[in-house]
């Protein structure tokens, strides 16, 4: 018996929805970008489950196992087994780790997504979606500090994801604009979610809570009329952006830039360093993928990808 499960990257917060909004995104070429978690049974179920460490960025992660987070779902998914009086297997876990940590992609929800969904699956989902979604933040906000479901939710179920605060249901899906390109790039410098979280003020001024409030409703209700100008035009962080462009070099130049070329908003994708540019024809979007490239990328760890909505969320691969 084995399972392989794919979790692809997301944008947290979107601009608008600080900790409130999350998007799950796939690069049109194909390319796989996200984790992937293998499981398999061991021959002998009297041995210990053994976990491997692969990947592009694997080299970036706690060198012990039992420091990964994936050994950890392993651990927590056991025990919530355990707690329906449910037998558990010896396994080979495998984490194919193909994205930087501290990315603003959402790379510690990839791992704990994929890990919770390929132990479910292989179990024949014992877990309902609710349950495991659960799960799945509970387990993040220990790498976190705190739970946040807005990489988790759209990592996991897909699509454009707006977080609740309500005891049944936790993320509601909406409607996105499927023909618009979401270009990333990642720059390969250093911002750590704890830095980006700790340069933010300890108290808004009531100013600024009325527009995230008015922008928040106003790209929310834009989306469902289908009223893409209105809705970008909304697409604004007055939250975090105006603290966390201090952490990433040429985040505002290249802003600039991006909006010369036409763009319909650009932001920085959770807490940075990568930045999202949308744009609604194919040839600017390439345009600003290979200005970023030349511009923004800090060395040859850096990419950009030209994306658009993953609808598909988590899946068997």
């Amino acid at each position: 018996m084995s399972v392989s499960v794919f979790a692809p990257i997301s944008i947290g917060n979107v601009s608008v929805g600080f900790d409130t909004l999350g998007l799950a995104i796939s690069p049109i070429d194909g390319t796989l970008v996200g984790d992937i978690v293998d499981i398999e049974t061991l021959s002998d179920n009297s041995q210990p489950s053994e976990f491997v460490l692969t990947g592009t960025h694997s080299a970036k992660l706690p060198s012990n196992p039992r420091e990964n987070i994936v050994w950890q779902c392993l651990q927590a998914f056991n025990k919530a087994m355990l707690d329906k009086q449910l037998d558990v297997k010896a396994i080979k876990i495998r984490l194919h780790k193909n994205i930087p940590v501290s990315s603003g992609l959402g790379s510690s929800a990839c791992s704990v997504v994929a890990a919770f969904y390929a132990l479910n699956e292989f179990y024949s989902c014992p877990f309902e979606p609710l349950e495991l979604l659960k799960m799945m933040g509970a387990l993040e906000g220990e790498i976190s500090g705190s739970v946040h479901y807005d990489n988790v939710a759209p990592c996991y179920l897909g699509g454009l994801q707006l977080m609740l605060d309500t005891p049944d249901k936790i993320a509601q899906s909406l409607p996105t604009f499927d023909d618009c390109y979401w270009v990333m790039a990642y720059p390969d410098v250093v911002v750590s979610t704890k830095a980006a979280r700790e340069i933010l003020p300890a108290e808004y001024s009531r100013q600024t809570l009325i527009q995230f409030g008015q922008n928040l409703a106003g790209f929310i209700d834009a989306s469902h009329r289908k009223d893409k100008k209105t809705a970008f035009a909304c697409l604004k962080d007055v939250v975090a952006e105006p603290y966390r462009d201090l952490l990433i070099p040429q985040f505002k130049q290249a802003k600039s830039k991006l909006i010369e070329l036409g763009s319909l908003a650009v932001g920085i994708s959770g807490s940075g360093p990568t930045l999202f540019a949308v744009y609604d024809d194919f040839d600017i979007a390439q345009d600003a993928s290979n200005w970023l490239q030349q511009n923004y990328l800090q060395s040859s760890e850096g990419f950009v990808h030209i994306c658009k909505v993953d609808h598909q969320g988590t899946r068997k691969i």
